[in-house]
């Protein structure tokens, strides 16, 4: 399969008439994160090692960024790597680390021509020095594109990240400079790994499994959910405008109701309906 390049010269007719009917459609998701999963039963599928459908893979994570960018959402998150994932054989892993290594060099400038800013969330420390090396360069190189922010979910899990910021609370309450009673949503929410950009609108699930894989357990409370049958290695743009158009039917109320007029109920105006 050939490479997909993050340039926008090889969009064809058809598929910016397919965006611009989507933007027109309804609001683009500001934040769109995917649990790409498949690749292995791609790969067995077709009669070959699972390192060919990680190898596969890479393609629609090109092709998802470029559209991302395209159509104008700010934010794309990949569960690229579970903390979960270092259980697997060890030629596995280490395909893996291999690909994300062979993948920044070939992809950084790509990404900082196109003005998308690279970030990471998760355990990266655990990585060989060469991943940790080639991502602080292609982080450094696009740390000023205020384009796509494309954040990679790298030994990750949303148990980890919850810890970890009960862990920094913990911390400023043993110095005395909290008070527990002054813990809330939002405090909270500073200390996680995603404490600079939005929680998710919209998750995608491929590969057709009902779960959330222990992804951004705390930011999901009201993201929409979108699964797909479709292997990752199979999903490219065509299967993000589905989800994007499932997402614009949404009624999001995040808890609370609408009155005729669609806007959000207050408790006054609820009680007053009650009494009516």
């Amino acid at each position: 399969m050939d490479s997909i390049s993050l340039t926008n010269n090889a969009q064809g007719g058809q598929d910016k008439k397919l965006q611009a009917d989507l933007v027109k459609a309804g609001k683009i998701p500001r934040h769109v994160a995917i649990i790409m999963d498949g690749n292995g039963r791609w790969a067995k599928r077709k009669g070959n090692m699972r390192s060919f459908g990680h190898k596969a893979g890479v393609d629609s994570v090109r092709d998802i960024t470029e559209a991302c960018a395209q159509i104008g959402v700010k934010y794309l998150t990949l569960y690229t790597f579970s903390t979960e994932n270092w259980n697997r054989p060890k030629a596995e892993v280490n395909a893996l680390m291999h690909i994300l290594v062979r993948t920044l060099r070939k992809e950084a400038d790509n990404l900082n021509e196109n003005n998308i800013k690279l970030a990471t969330i998760g355990q990266t420390d655990r990585f060989p020095d060469k991943c940790q090396q080639k991502l602080r360069e292609v982080i450094e190189l696009t740390k000023d594109n205020d384009g796509l922010h494309l954040c990679l979910a790298l030994s990750y899990s949303g148990r980890w990240d919850i810890t970890e910021a009960v862990k920094k609370l913990a911390m400023q309450v043993k110095e005395g400079t909290l008070d527990p009673k002054d813990i809330d949503d939002k405090l909270i929410d500073n200390q996680l790994s995603t404490a600079a950009i939005p929680d998710p609108d919209l998750i995608i699930r491929t590969s057709g499994e009902y779960r959330i894989s222990n992804f951004l357990l705390w930011q999901l409370a009201y993201s929409e959910l979108f699964i797909t049958e479709t292997y990752w290695p199979d999903f490219r743009r065509d299967e993000l405008y589905k989800a994007i158009s499932s997402y614009q039917k949404r009624d999001r109320r995040f808890g609370a109701l609408k009155n005729k007029n669609g806007q959000k109920k207050t408790a006054k105006s609820f009680v007053q309906e009650l009494i009516n």
